[in-house]
């Protein structure tokens, strides 16, 4: 393997530990304390790590961009995406979120057929169909199981398709400091306006440290995962991020003594399938092209 790859493998591995983490410090924490406040401090405390990578010659001048509308509809996106994520990891399994939020490749191809017209061959059709099966196995619709916040997790993964196609764009001439820094600057707006409408509670020192470590994992989290895409093959790394649906099986059993369905393990094994093979022939796609 080259070393290139290697280090890239790293750093995927690196980012779904501190998704993990995240994850885990969001369900500890929602117990006693509104969504909107977890949100203000995921993106306060987010913003440290971003501000060590502004080279010290744009220190002042780093949030200049051509491209204000296309920054705001990524944070926009992002941030229902984040939001919703905190509110199915309060009120589900964590299993089952993180296995519908593997759904995303899936809800990718359908706005990429509907707002980019892209032409999609059956492999990928039946892969997508095959994705919603999945998600509908773990949601459970009309019966006695189903949970109405299982509708946060398709949130997130619509709010993520329409970040994943904005940074294709964004990346193309915007470093990644900036596209963190808008989204992570939107989130802090959006969240203390939440705050009106919350109780406010003021964290003790190990809740403070919870709090702070989720902004601190979530935004480390997602420059590794930029640093993996950009060092490695895509497609060598990418299954990697499936192993946050094993860590959120084990965690979830462990600290939260949740067991997950036979139903929730077998959608999450469509999901996985799916969102694999429409990665691929994404990859075949763009090789061809």
């Amino acid at each position: 393997m080259p070393s290139s790859n290697r280090s890239g493998s790293y750093y995927m591995l690196l980012s779904v530990i501190c998704f993990s983490m995240m994850d885990i410090l969001v369900k500890l924490t929602t117990k006693d304390y509104p969504i909107g406040e977890i949100a203000f401090f995921r993106g306060l405390f987010g913003l440290i790590p971003i501000f060590f990578l502004i080279p010290k010659n744009k220190i002042f001048t780093f949030f200049k961009t051509d491209k204000p509308t296309l920054h705001f509809v990524r944070a926009f996106a992002g941030t229902f995406a984040m939001i919703s994520t905190f509110i199915g990891v309060k009120y589900m399994q964590l299993a089952d979120v993180v296995s519908i939020a593997q759904a995303t490749p899936v809800f990718v191809t359908i706005f990429s057929i509907i707002f980019l017209k892209e032409v999609v061959g059956y492999r990928r059709w039946l892969s997508v169909i095959a994705g919603l099966i999945g998600v509908l196995f773990i949601m459970k619709p009309g019966t006695s199981l189903f949970n109405a916040y299982s509708i946060f997790p398709i949130f997130f993964c619509i709010g993520f398709s329409i970040v994943a196609i904005s940074i294709k764009r964004l990346s193309k001439t915007e470093p990644d400091y900036l596209i963190a820094f808008y989204f992570t600057a939107l989130l802090i707006i959006v969240s203390s306006v939440a705050i009106f409408f919350e109780e406010w509670k003021m964290p003790s020192i190990l809740d403070f440290f919870y709090l702070f470590m989720i902004g601190i994992c979530g935004s480390i989290a997602n420059l590794f995962m930029t640093t993996a895409y950009r060092k490695a093959d895509a497609s060598l790394i990418t299954p990697l991020k499936y192993l946050s649906v094993l860590s959120a099986i084990i965690f979830g059993y462990i600290i939260f003594y949740e067991i997950p369905s036979v139903t929730t393990i077998i959608g999450a094994i469509i999901i996985i399938i799916s969102s694999f093979i429409i990665f691929k022939r994404e990859q075949i796609r763009n090789k061809k092209s």
